[in-house]
């Protein structure tokens, strides 16, 4: 399993508009979306293996990792325009888009704002309505990182995404995440999980308008992302499919990354078959500007 500091050697990097990006392989263009509380590195398995085929381009959710803070009080639109001006900054005309967990509804939100620059979705570990139960719990949970940080909650949160980890691949998984969320930026992890926790009916009336392929993917036992969530996602999105991963939780595409790397290529290959929009995929100079 590749520890997420392990990541493939960028052909680009940078800082645009505030927003902490790299870039590695070519083809058509893929963004990978992370969650609350991590950065761009947790997805190394992914961009180690996409690369190869794909323009991967991952980068810092406003507030983590080298990208800026939200704004005080964010909506899930400030997340989705850090996209839209990341992707016109590189000259990308339309790309996949995967997100996971919070980055899943930035990438529905992108999706169903800007649905001529899609060319699919997938939605990883992605929450939708949850119960009365569910959402007392991740409100509750807001408010405990908001007065001590991202470090009160971590050993919580990491027995939610994996359990207690039986085995070595799964304790090193659980190592590497807690390092990610105690580097945290205390401000910007508290704004953006206060959304997080506010966002799971966000797109409840949107989201029979979605215009492309879509995945929807969890893990059996994520019982926060659960997969009566995306299986309800997927008989709603017109061209919605559902995968469930025997076994796993939410940090799947760190702890069986082989398995979620080989079900997204599927996904990616069958997305890529389908007529895009007229002037996708077409790739310019980073000094051009695209119209969005």
């Amino acid at each position: 399993m590749s520890r997420p500091e392990a990541m493939a050697r960028p052909e680009a990097t940078g800082v645009a508009n505030g927003t902490s990006y790299c870039v590695c392989g070519t083809g058509p263009a893929l963004v990978l979306i992370h969650g609350v509380g991590m950065r761009k590195a947790v997805w190394a398995p992914q961009i180690a293996e996409l690369s190869d085929r794909y323009q991967v381009i991952a980068y810092d959710m406003l507030g983590h990792g080298g990208s800026e803070l939200p704004p005080e009080a964010p909506a899930l639109s400030d997340y989705s325009s850090q996209l839209r001006d990341l992707l016109r900054h590189l000259g990308i005309r339309a790309a996949h888009i995967i997100g996971h967990s919070m980055g899943a509804l930035v990438a529905l939100d992108f999706a169903l704002d800007y649905p001529r620059h899609v060319l699919s979705l997938v939605a990883m570990n992605a929450v939708y309505e949850r119960s009365a139960e569910q959402s007392e719990a991740v409100m509750q949970r807001a408010q405990h990182i908001e007065n001590t940080g991202p470090t009160g909650n971590c050993e919580a949160t990491l027995e939610r995404w994996f359990g207690q980890p039986a085995n070595s691949v799964l304790r090193a998984g659980a190592d590497s995440i807690r390092e990610l969320l105690c580097q945290a930026d205390v401000v910007g992890y508290a704004r953006s999980y206060k959304l997080f926790a506010a966002s799971d009916r966000a797109h409840s009336e949107r989201l029979a308008r979605l215009q492309c392929p879509a995945l929807f993917m969890t893990g059996e036992l994520d019982a926060n992302s659960s997969p009566a969530m995306s299986r309800r996602m997927a008989q709603i999105a017109p061209e919605g499919e559902v995968e469930v991963l025997p076994g796993e939780r939410h940090m799947m595409s760190i702890t069986a990354p082989h398995e979620v790397n080989r079900r997204l290529r599927a996904f990616l290959d069958k997305a890529g078959q389908r007529p895009a929009w007229d002037g996708a995929q077409c790739a310019t100079p980073p000094s051009r500007t695209i119209a969005f």
